[in-house]
């Protein structure tokens, strides 16, 4: 019989990587790590890792088992909390990832009031891009994800189930001294020769923005690539860059910067996105729950 907490202990080293990692993560010593992993073994009659110099890595087998790993332990622990909260409030721990600018606006407020509300429910939070949360959810290391359907690069598929939660304005970003500042609608090709903050490659915005400014018939002059957006916010502040971001992530009361609509409008669907599959347990629905009750979001239209 198979021990879910070594079962944990060998999935988390498919995640982090080193035994040290998994150590540090479950408050036990290296050494610790390594006779639980080697029990592991015995108990399968398999070997699931191989030394590699001084680092440890899994064996194909040991991949096998620890990604199924992932599977077995979110069945029990849905097995166990529905026990625990049968009949009563939801239970347990659920994994949320978010891209960044939903983290303070959509998430940190849906923890809050499930803090208060369900006390035995316990969120881990996550900052997680699209081009990031899809393959966390599909591998099992996060529940529920904040995303959006609009990622063509990487895009949601039948094996999950999608909640709409909100629409959200792409918006040219400039300096307030800027002379297109307070103008109205902005058409991009007025913009070609413009220095231009980019998120950082392969995400979301990053192909967003250069698909819409080839759209328009120019190439940018990218200056900068930030993955924060409170830094390109400062970079445009300051005058150095102008930016195409989503709404929500556009905290003009903080920075100095105008906003301006597009020409032609782009939007974005910000959806929750959880694996479909036997139905969710307590726990994940009560946050989802949460999360389709937001009160009304700055600059974004609710479902």
């Amino acid at each position: 019989m198979m021990n879910p907490w070594r079962l944990r202990l060998l999935s988390q080293l498919d995640t982090l990587g080193t035994v040290r990692a998994v150590a540090q993560a479950a408050n036990l010593s290296p050494s610790s790590v390594s006779q639980q992993l080697a029990v592991l073994e015995a108990e399968t009659r398999t070997q699931l890792l191989e030394r590699t110099g001084r680092r440890v890595r899994l064996t194909p087998a040991g991949l096998i088992l620890a990604r199924r790993a992932r599977a077995i332990l979110d069945h029990m622990g849905s097995v166990e909390a529905e026990l625990r909260g049968f009949g009563e409030e939801p239970a347990g721990l659920v994994r949320l990832g978010a891209f960044q600018s939903a983290i303070h606006t959509m998430a940190v407020p849906a923890v809050r009031r499930l803090a208060r509300e369900h006390p035995h429910l316990d969120v881990e939070l996550l900052e997680l891009e699209p081009h990031a949360s899809m393959p966390a959810l599909r591998n099992g290391d996060a529940d529920i994800i904040i995303t959006t359907t609009d990622f063509d690069e990487l895009p949601l598929g039948p094996d999950l189930d999608i909640v709409p939660l909100a629409t959200d304005p792409v918006l040219l970003v400039v300096p307030p001294e800027h002379p297109a500042a307070g103008r109205g609608a902005a058409d991009l090709a007025a913009y070609a020769d413009e220095p231009w903050a980019f998120d950082i490659p392969q995400s979301y915005m990053a192909h967003l923005a250069l698909r819409l400014c080839r759209q328009a018939r120019f190439e940018p002059r990218v200056v900068c690539r930030f993955s924060n957006y409170m830094m390109t916010l400062q970079h445009v502040e300051a005058g150095l860059s102008i930016a195409l971001l989503p709404g929500l992530a556009v905290d003009d009361r903080r920075y100095r910067v105008a906003t301006r609509e597009l020409a032609a409008p782009v939007t974005r669907t910000i959806t929750a996105a959880i694996r479909r599959g036997s139905p969710p347990r307590a726990a994940v629905r009560a946050v989802l729950e949460a999360l389709r009750q937001q009160p009304e979001l700055p600059l974004a239209v609710r479902e």
